[in-house]
């Protein structure tokens, strides 16, 4: 098993980074919500020209889809990376698509990163943030790009790795 697992561990990875990242999130609502409400409140009335009265509890469900997009596309992220094991693609291309996949991790940072930024900015300058569209981009395309492969070697035979003779 460890052989098959070699090509996808790239991706593998930053899916179980995203897992872990996911689950702490929760878990530190579960210990400290208060925490994060009062970080969003506090910097509201400090920046409150940026702001109606939408802000406070739009900003909060900003760290609650963080957490939520992690752990859900990590949830079937892992399913991915699982089917893509037993594919006959090709060993570097199935480790590039592994990678790929395991880009979406990024995705639910680009929510973390609106959280952290529009108290002080406001939601739209944080929505349009750089670091927020770089999260976006590489989360959403890496992961769309990585089932494309996956999908295009499943269903169409491409990139399959070559036999060798007519018995393998």
């Amino acid at each position: 098993m460890n052989t098959k697992l070699k090509a996808v561990k790239p991706g593998l990875a930053l899916v179980l980074l995203g897992l872990v990242f996911g689950i702490v999130m929760g878990v530190s609502f579960g210990i400290n919500e208060d925490l994060y409400k009062n970080f969003v409140a506090t910097e509201i009335i400090a920046n409150s020209d940026v702001h109606d009265e939408k802000s406070n509890d739009k900003i909060w469900r900003y760290a609650q889809r963080a957490h939520f997009h992690a752990t859900g596309i990590a949830a079937f992220s892992l399913g991915l990376i699982l089917l893509l094991i037993f594919t006959d693609m090709k060993a570097k291309i199935k480790s590039a698509t592994s990678l790929l996949i395991g880009l979406g991790s990024f995705y639910p940072l680009a929510w973390l990163s609106m959280f952290l930024l529009a108290p002080s900015i406001g939601r739209s300058s944080a929505h349009d943030h750089i670091l927020t569209n770089i999260f976006t981009y590489v989360g959403a395309g890496g992961l769309l790009s990585g089932i494309f492969l996956l999908v295009a070697n499943l269903f169409f035979g491409c990139c399959r790795e070559e036999k060798n003779s007519d018995f393998d």
